[in-house]
């Protein structure tokens, strides 16, 4: 889209605020919002102005935006790529719009070829318009915080709003709810066909799914992998899932490796991570890169140097004993179910610190516990989880889950500080100790972490 024409607000706003970034990293701040907010009140299109770079990589999605960026993001950088982005930023218009100034000129010219943006779905009408993607990735569609996102039929409605019709969208083929978006754009799907054991079925309270959207229908699925993420048909129309372009068929966590087939030719990719998320969010990506231009062997190359960030995924060993920290996204039941799932499958007697209040609402005393009851709890009834425990404001709620999960209460104990809950450990039946956190708990995770380092080091 071209730029609107600069005015003298735009030109005052930016100087302002490029001198209230670099003022705020002076005292140590990240000025990653900020800026961007006061700019949009003192230059409500400082996003139609400012100059774009020529290549736009937009991520949205319900879960698996930040991964799924920054994985391009990085794979980019490392093949000589001159890119920029929202990386250390927020997924708001006010986030990228900071991120655009910060890699501008004092004129407002972009200073990078690529911005590989992640973008709240919620937001598109504020960004869409202005900011208009050459490619979009839809990592998928689920409800998500009922606060903000109501359900997925919701976020669809504003999508098709917004999508502009020149971008080519990269979709999940196993999504039924993202993969018919702005159904008339370019597109290629991609999705898991191997049936390996970690990507098995599972019983999910929920699926967004059950019916044709065109004749309501009761749809047929060959499978579901997880909620509503499967291959189905409608029997009595023609809607149904798309034949993938890209396809995960062979998974070897042995040997840490994944087979795509990407339009006849068999790709192998470094696996770097044995949940079934993050192998959707690293075949997402390569999509996108593949697309881009990139060949598997320069995927490839870059992929031996990933590493999922701390603040996602850690593991430590202490005197034979891991600390697993995870992150698990609170108000979200697909994200936690998903975490809960991986816990579950993993080897061992297994104790679960469970750290899912939203850290703001926890400050007002005010939080929707609905979304609790749509999270699956029972994963974790299980005869090798010998303890789950947790701290904070909604401490009996989540008891009170837990119980109507089956899980005895012998094994489940509760306190009101999230920092006292691995008072209530007993290390010595547990071979691996998780530690389930939201985005914004992760502070807290890290204190945990620490105690029960100290702990096991006695």
């Amino acid at each position: 889209m071209k730029e609107n024409k600069k005015t003298l607000r735009f030109y005052f706003t930016l100087w302002s605020m490029k001198f209230l970034t670099r003022s705020l990293k002076l005292i140590g701040k990240n000025a990653t919002h900020l800026p961007g907010n006061i700019a949009l009140k003192m230059c409500p299109d400082f996003l139609a102005q400012i100059e774009k770079p020529k290549t736009i990589i937009g991520v949205t999605g319900t879960n698996g935006k930040t991964t799924v960026s920054n994985l391009i993001n990085d794979i980019l950088t490392d093949n000589g790529y001159n890119v920029g982005g929202n990386k250390f930023g927020g997924n708001i218009d006010a986030g990228i719009a900071a991120a655009l100034m910060a890699q501008s000129t004092l004129s407002g010219k972009a200073t990078k070829d690529i911005e590989v943006l992640e973008i709240d779905e919620r937001m598109t009408p504020y960004i869409l318009p202005y900011v208009q993607p050459n490619f979009l990735v839809c990592t998928n569609l689920f409800r998500d915080s009922y606060k903000r996102n109501a359900h997925s039929d919701f976020i669809v409605s504003i999508l098709n709003k917004q999508i502009p019709k020149t971008s080519k969208l990269i979709l999940n083929g196993e999504d039924l709810i993202s993969n018919h978006l702005a159904e008339d754009n370019d597109r290629v799907y991609f999705g898991i066909s191997s049936k390996d054991t970690k990507t098995t079925p599972t019983n999910n309270i929920i699926k967004d799914i059950v019916s044709c959207p065109k004749c309501n229908s009761k749809l047929d699925f060959e499978y579901i992998r997880y909620n509503h993420i499967g291959v189905a048909h409608c029997p009595n129309c023609d809607y149904g899932s798309p034949k993938f372009d890209y396809d995960v068929d062979t998974i070897n966590y042995e040997e840490k490796y994944i087979i795509i087939n990407s339009k006849g030719e068999r790709e192998k990719y470094r696996l770097i991570g044995n949940n079934a998320t993050d192998i959707y969010n690293e075949a997402t990506a390569i999509t996108l890169l593949r697309e881009f231009g990139l060949t598997s062997d320069q995927i490839e190359k870059s992929l031996q140097n990933i590493k999922i960030v701390e603040s996602r995924f850690d593991e430590v060993v202490v005197n034979g004993k891991k600390i697993i920290s995870n992150l698990a996204k609170g108000q979200n039941p697909i994200a936690c179910s998903r975490v809960m799932d991986f816990v579950r499958q993993q080897e061992g007697k297994k104790a679960v610190i469970l750290e899912f209040d939203d850290y703001f609402d926890a400050q007002h005393s005010s939080e929707n516990v609905a979304w609790l009851f749509d999270t699956d709890f029972e994963f974790l009834n299980s005869d090798d989880i010998v303890q789950v425990i947790t701290g904070g404001p909604r401490h009996k709620d989540m008891k009170t889950r837990m119980l109507l999960a089956g899980i005895p209460e012998e094994k489940i104990f509760v306190c009101e500080k999230e920092v006292d809950t691995p008072q209530f450990l007993d290390i010595d039946k547990v071979d691996t100790i998780f530690v389930l956190h939201d985005i914004y708990t992760h502070h807290y995770s890290v204190t945990i972490k620490n105690k029960i380092m100290e702990m096991l080091s006695k």
